[in-house]
């Protein structure tokens, strides 16, 4: 929903992106059908009229956005890809400037391994991508009712940390660019 994914952009950009993620699933799980999105994501915000029409705006205007990117079968909207790549950029400079973040980063290092590792050869992205990807499918197990291992919760815990400190940093970046 649009405020939703406003607030969550405005203050935690880790979680914009997860957020998003989200709704891009959700679109395709109606494999792009706007009667389907209305009929069965829309029609059930217990909302006003008026809200429930600016919803299925938002909805729509994001189904747009994918069709016209080619993205209703899978990837990410071309924001979100800038957004994390945004957020690698400052990942690799914090690397080499706050020791704080470099101790947090090592701690989850060994879980960015582990899951290129179990890749074997798909192209996983960047660490930052990694991270985003290992919370989300943190969330995804847990809406589905899967049984979740402590080792995966562990290092969504350690990808959640990195992805913090990152959106802490940012926000603060972008507070004070407005200034």
């Amino acid at each position: 929903m649009k405020s939703v994914a406003e607030n969550k952009r405005a203050t935690n950009i880790a979680e914009y992106i997860i957020y998003m993620y989200q709704m891009e699933d959700l679109i395709r799980s109606y494999q792009g059908n706007p009667e389907e999105i209305k009929t069965f994501v829309v029609s059930k915000y217990p909302v006003s009229e008026e809200e429930r029409n600016e919803i299925s705006e938002w909805y729509l205007a994001l189904l747009g956005k994918m069709k016209d990117q080619d993205i209703l079968e899978k990837g990410h909207l071309k924001e979100l890809n800038e957004l994390v790549f945004s957020l690698a950029e400052i990942h690799w400079k914090l690397l080499k400037t706050d020791a704080k973040y470099f101790e947090i980063y090592n701690k989850t290092k060994p879980f960015v391994i582990e899951a290129v590792m179990q890749a074997e050869g798909r192209d996983l992205g960047n660490e930052i991508q990694i991270c985003l990807n290992g919370i989300y499918g943190l969330l995804l197990c847990r809406l589905l009712g899967k049984k979740v291992s402590d080792e995966q919760l562990k290092s969504a815990e350690a990808f959640g940390d990195v992805l913090s400190y990152l959106s802490r940093y940012y926000q603060t970046l972008h507070s004070l660019s407005k200034n």
